[in-house]
C-alpha cells in the first residue's frame, strides 16, 4: 500500500480499530494546495483558485487555519502549482506526476524552492513542524497525490475544485 493510500484510508476512518482516525494534517495541507480556495466546484478555471492554500485553510481543515486569515496566500489550485513548478525550473517533475510514466522524486530543498521559504514556513507553523519536516512530508505526498488525480496523464480542465471535490475524485468520502 502506498503512502497516499494509507493516508486516505485514515481520512476515511479505515484505521482498522473501528474508530475514526484523525485526518493527517499534512495530507490536508497537500489537498488544500490543489483545491480552489475551498470553493464547491471547479468552474471558473485557474483564477477561481487564487485563494488556494490560504482559502482552504480558512475553510476549516480541522482548525489548522482558523486564525490564519488568508495568510498563506493563494497558490491557485493545481494550475497555480503547475505554474509555480514551471517558474522555478521544476516543470519536468510536475509533468512526470501528471503524465502516465514514472514519477520523478522531488527533494525537500527543491520543493522549498518551488513553494518559497515564506509559504513553507507558514505551513510548518500551522503543522507545528519545522520547514524541513514539512517539505519532506509534502515531497512524499504531492507526487503520489497529483499522480492519482491525473489518471489520464493530463491536468483536468478548470482545475480540481474544492477539497470535497478532490476527495470524491480519489473515491473517498469527505
Amino acid at each position: 500500500m502506498s503512502l497516499i493510500d494509507s493516508l486516505l484510508g485514515a481520512m476515511s476512518g479505515a484505521s482498522g480499530n473501528g474508530q475514526n482516525a484523525a485526518p493527517n494534517p499534512l495530507l490536508q495541507i497537500a489537498l488544500s494546495m490543489l483545491a480552489n480556495s475551498g470553493a464547491g466546484s471547479a468552474a471558473g478555471g485557474a483564477n477561481a483558485g487564487l485563494g488556494g492554500l490560504g482559502g482552504a485553510l480558512q475553510g476549516g481543515l480541522g482548525g489548522l487555519g482558523g486564525a490564519q486569515q488568508g495568510g498563506l496566500g493563494g497558490l491557485g489550485g493545481l494550475g497555480g502549482l503547475i505554474n509555480a513548478f514551471q517558474r522555478n525550473g521544476m516543470g519536468d517533475h510536475m509533468q512526470s506526476w501528471i503524465g502516465s510514466g514514472q514519477n520523478m522524486p522531488i527533494s525537500p530543498d527543491q520543493l522549498q524552492q518551488v513553494l518559497g521559504q515564506g509559504t513553507l514556513g507558514q505551513i510548518a507553523q500551522q503543522l507545528g513542524l519545522s520547514p524541513q519536516q514539512s517539505a519532506s512530508g509534502l515531497s512524499e505526498i504531492l507526487p503520489q497525490l497529483i499522480d492519482r488525480l491525473t489518471p489520464n496523464g493530463q491536468a483536468p480542465q478548470g482545475d480540481l475544485g474544492s477539497i470535497a471535490d478532490i476527495m470524491a475524485r480519489l473515491g473517498q468520502p469527505r
